[in-house]
């Protein structure tokens, strides 16, 4: 349906506001430098406050940047008013108006582009199908579910043919199933129209199972940008890595390093990793990131730390195992637990790694 699809690029785009109260400006954004590749899903990742919202407004024109410069393919459009930017904007609010059916929500803004009538019929209909909306045409937005009227605000944002499509947190007012499954469809969606589209959310399951690539931010700076798979197993830092996913760090001596190891020192035990980040040094105190279920469960002694079942929580695929342990609580996922020796509550245990899936980070 697009005319086109176009790359989206940020050079070194600051956004600053100013404080009224005579103290320093806010750096809502610090010099962000990213490109979207034409027909790429990227998401804006991180917690409240990190200016992924500010980020999409800049992209929008709701907001103007104090340096640098936004581009729709090779359009600087930094300047521009939202209107005049080939782009369109669906809400985390539906914004449909209660008044119209979903045929005439969906035809609005044909309408007011004066497109001729049998041409809104086809188009409005041919947009209502891809969203699975064909049979809901004469329905009032009153009588739909979260999810059907977020598929109608998708579906008045498509008709157009933007060049890109923006999303802010889109699915924040659906309950948990509702957002599983639209998050299925905007992806389907997407990769059919092949669409340039840029998502902002700070739910973490969210941008891994919608993204070509996950920018993760923090206080308006970019941390790192990768694949999904990149930022999970390979994250640049201690708050990428808790932020993406549910992880333990324990401290570590890094003590010598030769050809793609590291050998490190924790609790007393010498342990080689083969993985990484490039701040880690031979000499330096680091932090070892295990993920779930990158851990395992052994006899007590056989492992690096001694720890106790406290609680286990069968998930059916799989078995969470929270551990009390001299740097924490630590959580074990143990998959197919039907194949496995489950600990039982109160057990003493303790805890071995699968090297290598483990990484060494800096300690921040």
């Amino acid at each position: 349906m697009p005319k086109q699809s176009v790359s989206v690029t940020l050079q070194a785009v600051t956004k600053r506001f100013k404080n009224t109260k005579g103290r320093d400006d806010i750096v809502a954004v610090h010099e962000s430098d990213f490109t979207v590749v034409p027909g790429e899903l990227v998401t804006l990742l991180g917690p409240s406050g990190c200016g992924k919202t500010t980020t999409l407004r800049m992209i929008a024109g709701f907001e103007l940047p104090s340096s640098g410069k936004i581009l729709i393919g090779n359009e600087d459009v930094s300047m521009l008013p939202p209107n005049a930017r080939d782009k369109a904007t669906v809400f985390q609010s539906y914004g449909l108006f209660p008044h119209m059916n979903v045929f005439d929500n969906v035809a609005y803004g044909l309408k007011l582009r004066k497109v001729d009538k049998a041409e809104i019929q086809r188009k409005v209909m041919e947009t209502l199908a891809l969203v699975g909306l064909k049979d809901l045409a004469d329905r009032s937005p009153g009588r739909l579910s979260g999810g059907q009227q977020q598929r109608v605000a998708l579906a008045r944002s498509l008709i157009v043919e933007p060049a890109v499509l923006l999303l802010d947190e889109p699915l924040s007012n659906l309950d948990a199933l509702l957002r599983e499954q639209m998050r299925i469809e905007i992806r389907r969606i997407q990769k059919t129209l092949g669409i340039t589209a840029i998502y902002v959310t700070h739910d973490r399951v969210e941008a891994m199972s919608l993204s070509d690539r996950v920018i993760v931010m923090k206080d308006g700076v970019i941390q790192q940008i990768g694949t999904p798979s990149q930022i999970y197993e390979d994250p640049a830092s201690c708050f990428v890595a808790g932020f993406v996913g549910k992880v333990a760090f324990f401290p570590v001596t890094v003590s010598g390093g030769g050809e793609g190891h590291w050998d490190c020192t924790l609790g007393g035990k010498p342990l080689r990793v083969t993985r990484a980040s490039a701040e880690v040094k031979p000499g330096t105190e680091a932090v070892l990131m295990a993920r779930p279920e990158s851990l395992r469960l052994l006899e007590p002694g056989k492992g690096f730390i001694e720890g106790t079942v406290r609680m286990n929580v069968y998930l059916g695929h799989s078995v969470e195992s929270f551990l009390d342990t001299p740097y924490g609580e630590v959580l074990v996922q143990i998959d197919d637990p039907a194949s496995k020796t489950l600990f039982v509550e109160g057990a003493a245990v303790s805890i071995g790694f699968e090297v290598e899936r483990v990484r060494l980070l800096s300690r921040e």
